[in-house]
C-alpha cells in the first residue's frame, strides 16, 4: 500500500560538490538540479497525493563545505546524496562523516535513502561494500544500463539510458540489497532495498548542457584526452531516461 502523507514529503538533499559556473548560474547548487528533476518527475507521475508544487519540501545541506551540519532524522522523510568530483573511498574527514551519517540513517531510522553516483558509492561504503577505482576506467555521457527483472518492475521499462560521469565504482552488491542494473563498464549500477534505499551510479539529473560543461572542463584541464573527449561528446545529446528514474525515486519514497 502506498504511503499516504498528511503533509509534504520532506527531502533533505546532501550536496557533496559545487556545480561548474554555467550550471551554478542556472540552478545555484546541485540541490537545485535535483529539485528541478524531482518536481519534473512528480508532474510526469500526475498523482493527486504528490502535487509537484505543494507536496514536495526540500532542504539543502552542503556537507562538503559544512561537515558539522546535517538534518535531524526526525525532521525528514528522505535524504538524497548527490554526486561529487571527490573520491567516495577517500579517508577524508567530511567524507568519513557522511559515510557514518548514512550508515546511521540506514541502520537506526526509517528515513529513505537515495544516492546518485558519488552518493550511490557512499551508500555502498556505508553498507560495508568495497568502493574504489574501476579497473575498466571512465564511463561518461549517455550509456545503456541493463535492468534485472526487478529493475524492469521498479523503473517500468526494459532498459534505461543515463548520463554517466565516473571512474569509481561499488565492486559488489552489499548484503540485503537487490541488484537492479548493470553495464559493461560497471556491474553495480542500481541498488535497491524496499522502503530503505534506491541508488544509481548514473546521473538522472544531468542533461546535455550540464554534461557538455563537465566534459569541456575536464578536457581543458587534461583529465580527458582528445580521443576520450571526442567519444563522449558524440553521446551527450543522446536520449536519456532521467525523468523515468526521477519517477522511480518518488514511487520508492511513497512505498
Amino acid at each position: 500500500m502506498n504511503l499516504k502523507l498528511p503533509r509534504a514529503l520532506r527531502i533533505a538533499i546532501l550536496e557533496c560538490d559545487t556545480p561548474l559556473p554555467e550550471t551554478k548560474k542556472r540552478f545555484h547548487g546541485y540541490g537545485g538540479v535535483f529539485e528541478f528533476l524531482l518536481r519534473s518527475g512528480a508532474r510526469a507521475l500526475g498523482r493527486a497525493d504528490l502535487d509537484p508544487d505543494n507536496r514536495l519540501e526540500f532542504s539543502f545541506w552542503q556537507v562538503e563545505l559544512n561537515p558539522d551540519q546535517y538534518p535531524d532524522p526526525d525532521d525528514i522523510d528522505a535524504i538524497l546524496i548527490t554526486g561529487s568530483r571527490h573520491d567516495s573511498f577517500a579517508d577524508t574527514p567530511w567524507i568519513n562523516k557522511l559515510v557514518d551519517y548514512t550508515a546511521k540513517i540506514l541502520s537506526e531510522t526509517s528515513v529513505r535513502v537515495i544516492g546518485v553516483c558519488f552518493g550511490h558509492q557512499i551508500v555502498g561504503r556505508a553498507l560495508k561494500a568495497d568502493v574504489g577505482r574501476n579497473p575498466q576506467g571512465w564511463e561518461a555521457a549517455v550509456n545503456d544500463v541493463q535492468l534485472s527483472e526487478k529493475g524492469k518492475e521498479v523503473f517500468g521499462v526494459d532498459k534505461i539510458r543515463l548520463h554517466q560521469m565516473h571512474r569509481d565504482c561499488v565492486f559488489y552488491y552489499p548484503e540485503g540489497v537487490e541488484a537492479l542494473g548493470s553495464s559493461p563498464v560497471c556491474k553495480v549500477q542500481v541498488m535497491y532495498s524496499p522502503k530503505r534505499l534506491l541508488t544509481v551510479q548514473g546521473h538522472p539529473e544531468f542533461n546535455q548542457e550540464i554534461m557538455t560543461e563537465i566534459i569541456n572542463t575536464r578536457h581543458a584541464t587534461g583529465i580527458f584526452d582528445d580521443k576520450a573527449y571526442k567519444e563522449y561528446m558524440k553521446k551527450v545529446d543522446l536520449p536519456h531516461d532521467g525523468l523515468i528514474v526521477s519517477q522511480a525515486f518518488l514511487k520508492f519514497l511513497l512505498e
